[in-house]
């Protein structure tokens, strides 16, 4: 058997269809077809994903879609009871979340932990914001409901670059886009997992929780996220996981979007023109998925939920 030389936690946030008609400042209401999508269409098939190659992932998952949504409730409580770790994501997935109120920001962690525990059996003990961005307040609400860890910096110059680009020609358009830029300093923030400061979480501190960057390459630091490896070559797909597992920790971010299959998934034309993975058919989806975990797998990495990676890394980091 190949030596373990890796280590790779496959997440996947769990943003409603909705999340993405406010990112692109769509007027029409989601389809009713779409409504659930994510929960009831996508996650299934992540759950045939991981089977097939022995994975427990970590599911970044929104409160309030757990309430409106009692089979997908159902399908994520299933999915835990298999060893999946369920994580939260906030309740209402505010992309300003940082920009709330104190009060705001902690009611949303309660009523996320709440809807999660109801689903899983157990509170959460990992948090992924919205859209990425957090602040001293967000980690220090996190440490004091005791969070083993944080997931959100994402300090990936060219995502941060696209992302402004996309933003500012919405303005130009006289639209504005249901998420936020958020501050450049996740830009220089560590690539390794530590300990964030409160008075700056992009920077190394003593907060009793643990930051679990997602992974970028080094250097040039290119996002090696689900919605990257699903929508370029297959060549620059093998690249860029490569790199990932060269350096030794693969925190891989997926979408439930990723595994959505826009023609039969009740997808507006209007997000799939926005949305250039929306237009990548499922089958492409799905193998370069399967590729790149088959890869993962001969690299002889092992596949453990962000909750075990902050477990082992609590005492030495």
């Amino acid at each position: 058997m190949p030596r373990v030389t890796v280590t790779v936690s496959a997440s996947v946030d769990l943003d409603a269809i909705e999340c993405y008609h406010r990112i692109h400042a769509l007027s029409a209401p989601v389809p009713q077809a779409a409504r659930f999508a994510v929960l009831r269409q996508c996650l299934p098939r992540f759950a045939a994903l991981f089977t097939k190659f022995g994975v427990e992932a970590t599911f970044f998952t929104v409160g309030q879609d757990l309430l409106a949504d009692p089979e997908g409730r159902r399908i994520l409580g299933d999915l835990a009871k298999q060893g999946h770790e369920v994580a939260s994501h906030s309740h209402t997935h505010p992309y300003d979340l940082v920009r709330l109120p104190r009060a705001r920001i902690a009611l949303e962690l309660d009523q996320a932990a709440q809807a999660l525990a109801e689903t899983s059996g157990a509170l959460p003990v990992g948090f992924r914001a919205p859209g990425y961005e957090v602040n001293g307040t967000v980690i220090e609400l996190l440490a004091e409901r005791g969070y083993a860890y944080d997931s959100s910096a994402f300090p990936s110059i060219p995502y941060y670059l696209a992302k402004a680009s996309v933003m500012g020609a919405m303005k130009v358009l006289g639209k504005t886009s249901g998420s936020i830029l958020g501050s450049p300093r996740v830009l220089s923030a560590p690539t390794k997992i530590y300990r964030p400061s409160v008075a700056n979480p992009y920077a190394k501190g003593n907060a009793p929780l643990l930051e679990i960057p997602i992974t970028v390459t080094p250097w040039l630091r290119l996002p090696v996220i689900g919605t990257a490896l699903i929508t370029l070559p297959e060549v620059v797909r093998k690249s860029l996981v490569a790199s990932a597992l060269g350096t030794g920790f693969f925190n891989f971010e997926l979408h439930g979007i990723d595994l959505c299959d826009a023609a039969n998934d009740g997808m507006d034309p209007q997000l799939i023109a926005k949305q250039p993975d929306l237009r990548v058919t499922l089958q492409r989806k799905c193998e370069a998925l399967e590729a790149t975990f088959a890869e993962c797998a001969a690299a002889g990495a092992r596949f453990v939920p962000l909750s075990q990676v902050a477990a082992e890394h609590a005492s030495s980091t």
